[in-house]
């Protein structure tokens, strides 16, 4: 299988098409990202939110995307992919055995995010659909994705104070929600419907005309020991000026 060289002149056309997007962010430890595709063009994020794989490769179009493979918690930038039905899969790095493969129908013009999901026994992919539309005047906007399979329910609310999404089960999303941007926040992630701490984001800040996906993942079950326990984090996926 070869890889692919990146063009950016196809991204920037589609950053251009999808309505004035300065750039396209990942706050995550990431691969950066080599394939080329022709117009029609969508474009893509990576996220690797499956507590117990090993190291893994991205492929799509028989095409290996990632020059470093994908560890736990890692995402990558957007990149432009072609339009249509593509075929997707994801390999074990030292084993270069599948962990999963599927055929994805991708949009013209249109940004997705694509988690790697559920335990190693049990691989999902949950594929998000981006809406990167600018904020309101002075805010910031939060999606929240719920990514732990053996997890209840969650809300995601601003520690003392309000509840910002509601009630997202496994694999369950929210749309982006506006929030008052230039301010610092700390996340916790309830039980939904109570004030049961399942896990909490440090203190971040977010600006204004950012847009941001906050993902809860991780396992119930799990342990420090493992580092799979229950878990979350924060991606930029875009900014407006």
């Amino acid at each position: 299988m070869k890889n692919y060289k990146k063009n950016s002149k196809n991204l920037l056309a589609f950053v251009c098409i999808a309505g004035s997007l300065t750039l396209l962010l990942s706050s995550c430890s990431k691969p950066s990202m080599n394939y080329v595709s022709a117009t029609p063009i969508a474009a893509l994020s990576i996220i690797q939110a499956s507590p117990d794989e090993p190291l893994i490769d991205f492929f799509i179009n028989n095409g290996k995307v990632n020059s470093s493979s994908f560890l736990y918690g890692q995402s990558s930038n957007y990149f432009s992919i072609n339009a249509g039905k593509d075929p997707i899969a994801y390999y074990n790095e030292t084993t270069n055995k599948v962990i999963l493969a599927d055929t994805i129908q991708f949009n013209q013009n249109t940004a997705y995010s694509l988690f790697l999901a559920n335990k190693a026994s049990q691989p999902e992919v949950v594929l998000l659909l981006d809406s990167l539309s600018k904020p309101t005047a002075g805010n910031a906007a939060v999606r929240f994705v719920n990514l732990s399979p053996d997890a209840p329910a969650a809300d995601l609310v601003v520690q003392g104070g309000a509840t910002v999404v509601s009630n997202k089960s496994y694999k369950k999303s929210s749309s982006f929600v506006p929030i008052p941007g230039n301010m610092s926040y700390k996340f916790e992630v309830h039980q939904a419907g109570t004030a049961t701490v399942l896990a909490t984001l440090p203190s971040v800040n977010l600006s204004t005309g950012f847009l941001y996906t906050i993902y809860f993942h991780g396992l119930a079950a799990g342990t420090a020991a493992n580092a799979d326990q229950l878990s979350v984090d924060i991606i930029n996926n875009a900014y407006f000026l």
